[in-house]
């Protein structure tokens, strides 16, 4: 796939508890922004192969299945509209999670968005003037949603996700 937007934050979690909450693909919905419910779509509740379907506010699904899974360290996981393909404006979609030892019971995460644009010339200019930054804010805020999440437990609203961007610039 042709583009790649990352985020990575430091989880204060041991590895081991990190990869407990990220392998469980029916939590999404408490950090990513705008979903409102998980469904675990298939039989399996992870692995390769395990799919889940995540419902936005506005009652839309979008589809994810595990295309590529590293057992203790993090997966790829395709976007999808059922059988359709990615959703617009992808061509193809996925999201890597990747999980590293950081330390002192710490854990890097790196979430990235990998994907192809469609609409030939024109998709292209619309990703490197508009979506280019619209992609990596998304990837910034599930990665911080998740540290919150990790660490706290508590489902991230869109007020301390505010804050969390703050905290998140003025550490760099």
């Amino acid at each position: 796939m042709k583009h790649e937007a990352t985020a990575r934050v430091v989880i204060d979690l041991p590895k081991a508890e990190a990869w407990a909450l990220l392998r469980d693909l029916s939590l999404a919905h408490n950090y990513v922004p705008a979903a409102v419910r998980t469904e675990i779509t298939s039989d399996k509740p992870d692995g390769l192969g395990a799919s889940r379907r995540i419902y936005q506010r506005s009652g839309k699904g979008v589809d994810e299945t595990i295309t590529e899974w590293n057992e203790g360290h993090g997966f790829v996981i395709r976007l999808h509209k059922g059988e359709k393909g990615a959703p617009l404006p992808f061509r193809r979609a996925a999201f890597r999670y990747r999980l590293e030892d950081a330390g002192h019971s710490r854990t890097a995460l790196t979430t990235s968005l990998i994907f192809d644009m469609r609409w030939g010339y024109f998709g292209q200019l619309l990703y490197e003037r508009i979506l280019h930054y619209v992609f990596r804010g998304i990837i910034s805020d599930i990665a911080l949603g998740m540290k919150q999440y990790y660490e706290s437990g508590e489902v991230v609203n869109s007020h301390q996700l505010k804050q969390l961007r703050i905290g998140a610039r003025q550490e760099v």
